[in-house]
């Protein structure tokens, strides 16, 4: 499941603020995570389909992939009133914007908001008034990197998953094989970050991540020296 955060701590710190809610996709459907780069690992832990599309508000040109949100409704006779948990993992644009902040969830974060037995009633609203708090991110679950189809020996980019605490990487760093010094990458698009690997440079490659509070963690030869496109690669360490 879904791993849990301490809702009363958050709430006491900030309190809940308006926002808009609209759902996309099959209606029980995990969503996307197209313009974050996660793809359909939305669908897998440790998002299980809990994740929305964010208005420009929340996407923040990518800066916001990976952040977490407790959100609830109670204006909708077919609302719960609990919050739920979701990750932005996609860009909502258009009229998303029409309002300050909009969250475009998956057809299955949208029912989760629904009293059981309630939740096609819920869907069927389309349009509803939610309330939104930012948490930290807590995933059963350590960072990942996928490695993106257009990479190659010279160009390297990968998206990064499931992060810890803040849940957005403010900056990352990259180091190879017999290198002297970290390199950084650039932000790409979305969570997807790039990096122009120097004539000479091989894995396996390590891997510093800092967050937006600058914390940061290092993932020792993270990328093996014969990666592959489309892989995903798995790390031992996560923010705390």
């Amino acid at each position: 499941m879904h791993s849990t955060v301490n809702v009363n701590a958050t709430l006491n710190r900030v309190g809940f603020l308006p926002a808009v809610a609209t759902w996309y996709g099959n209606p029980t459907g995990a969503g996307s995570g197209g313009a974050c780069g996660l793809e359909n690992d939305v669908i897998n832990a440790p998002y299980h389909g809990m994740i929305s599309a964010g208005n420009g508000n929340l996407f923040r040109s990518g800066a916001g992939c990976g952040t977490c949100y407790m959100v609830r409704c109670r204006d909708n006779p077919a609302c719960s009133g609990y919050p739920i948990h979701v990750t932005i993992t996609d860009e909502c644009p258009g009229l998303c914007n029409n309002e300050p902040f909009h969250f475009d969830l998956s057809g299955k974060a949208f029912g989760s908001l629904a009293k059981p037995g309630h939740e096609d009633q819920l869907r069927n609203a389309g349009r509803i008034n939610i309330q939104y708090v930012r948490v930290r991110c807590h995933y059963r679950a350590h960072i990942a990197v996928k490695i993106d189809s257009g990479s190659n020996p010279y160009y390297l980019a990968m998206a990064v998953e499931n992060v810890n605490g803040d849940g957005e990487i403010d900056r990352i760093e990259i180091l190879g094989q017999g290198s002297k010094s970290w390199e950084a990458m650039q932000r790409n698009w979305g969570e997807t970050w790039k990096f122009n690997v120097p004539s000479g440079t091989i894995g396996p490659f390590s891997i510093r991540f800092t967050d937006r509070s600058s914390r940061t963690v290092v993932a020792n030869r993270l990328v093996p020296r014969d990666w592959t496109p489309g892989k995903t690669y798995y790390s031992r360490i996560n923010f705390r």
